[in-house]
């Protein structure tokens, strides 16, 4: 067995490990477990009833084919984003961060350490959305099954080194609430989980496909429709890479490892 393979396990085996204690700590905390869990599928029921059915239908899309990109993208704000920005405060200002840094585990593996549960729990309820509301919602088999994948693929770690970053900016867990919602409500209101993009005004619509879940709303919608052109794919992979490649960036300059003073 070469070096390589055996680092690679070795590294493999410390994000498991620290990854179970996060889970254990995760399911002790039933507030957290509960937004996680319930609150995706609440607002999908609240999107399904307010979504203007005839200005969909205006622009080629059903309800369900409008909805259903919305929902895994609320998966992804308050499953992985929002749980994550409190996990990642927590920690650090409990000193964990800084005890786990002084051990054989590298930076990058503690923080993916911490967020493999909530991914984890997040990709189970995309996947069960896509299977179930296909079925539920009547929209048939997604069109385009690739670029579902790779809107998860980079929707799930985008919103962990946003959180991470966000997490940069926040002194206290409390401040965890107020500092998530600057990138919780702009999402909600203008990456086209609520409102699709297609029904805005063109000038409206090229303003929010620059904000960070508006890319993965598309690939995810253009899965179930088939209706992305390839420019548009580029794009919208395009604008998803440099956001992630922005969060990395701001992780690396600014986040810290000590509590905040």
């Amino acid at each position: 067995m070469s070096a390589t393979t055996m680092t690679g396990r070795a590294s493999a085996n410390r994000m498991l490990a620290l990854g179970r204690a996060e889970l254990t700590l995760l399911l002790r905390n039933k507030a957290a477990l509960f937004v996680a869990l319930t609150l995706p599928i609440g607002l999908t029921f609240s999107m399904k009833q307010t979504m203007p059915k005839d200005q969909l239908a205006e622009n080629g899309l059903s309800l369900g084919t409008a909805v259903l990109p919305g929902s895994i993208g609320m998966v992804l704000i308050f499953a992985v984003y929002s749980n994550l920005l409190g996990v990642y405060v927590a920690r650090r200002e409990e000193l964990v961060l800084k005890r786990l840094r002084t051990g054989q585990a590298s930076e990058p593996e503690i923080l993916a350490a911490a967020a493999l549960p909530a991914v984890g729990i997040g990709l189970i309820q995309a996947v069960v959305l896509v299977i179930g509301g296909s079925v539920v919602m009547d929209v048939g088999t997604p069109e385009r099954p690739d670029l579902i994948v790779a809107g998860l693929v980079l929707g799930l770690p985008m919103m962990v080194v946003l959180a991470v970053a966000t997490a940069a900016l926040t002194r206290t867990t409390e401040m965890a609430q107020l500092t998530a919602m600057p990138l919780m409500m702009v999402s909600l209101i203008g990456s086209g989980m609520f409102v699709p993009l297609e029904i805005l005004p063109d000038r409206v619509a090229d303003i929010c496909r620059l904000l960070p879940l508006t890319p993965v709303t598309d690939l995810l919608r253009g899965g179930w429709t088939g209706e992305l052109g390839g420019m548009d794919t580029m794009r919208a992979l395009g604008t998803a890479v440099l956001w992630i490649a922005l969060g990395v960036f701001a992780v690396r300059r600014w986040f810290r490892w000590e509590p905040r003073r």
